[in-house]
């Protein structure tokens, strides 16, 4: 069983930077560096979207159109943890933050950081 911690959330006024984090435990076998893993977001009334994804292996990384130069994922292999360095923050950013993970074929989530980003 696998579960995925995130951290970082908070209130921060438009302009500002947070800095996310995802730590995953319980499995021996389990790592982002061989899993990958994504970001989506969810705002109230909203549905989730896909931030920014980080794929096994080499590393390729997808993002959003609306977070593109913005957001930043990257995988601490050593830590077992992803993060989401995200600047030039907006009130649209505002969301809960979920990290998941594909593993033996099941998705896997956290239970998500809030992010609230004031004018």
């Amino acid at each position: 069983q696998v579960q995925l911690v995130e951290s970082g959330g908070g209130l921060v006024q438009a302009g500002g930077s947070l800095r996310l984090s995802c730590v995953a435990s319980g499995s021996a076998t389990f790592s982002f560096a061989l899993n990958g893993a994504s970001w989506y977001r969810q705002a109230p009334g909203k549905e989730r979207e896909l931030v920014a994804s980080i794929y096994p292996g080499g590393g390729n990384i997808n993002y959003a159109d609306s977070v593109k130069g913005r957001f930043t994922i990257s995988r601490d292999n050593a830590k077992n943890t992803v993060h989401l360095q995200m600047t030039s923050l907006a009130p649209t950013d505002t969301a809960v933050y979920y990290c998941k993970s594909r593993y033996w074929g099941r998705d896997h989530w956290g239970q998500g950081t809030q992010v609230t980003v004031s004018p």
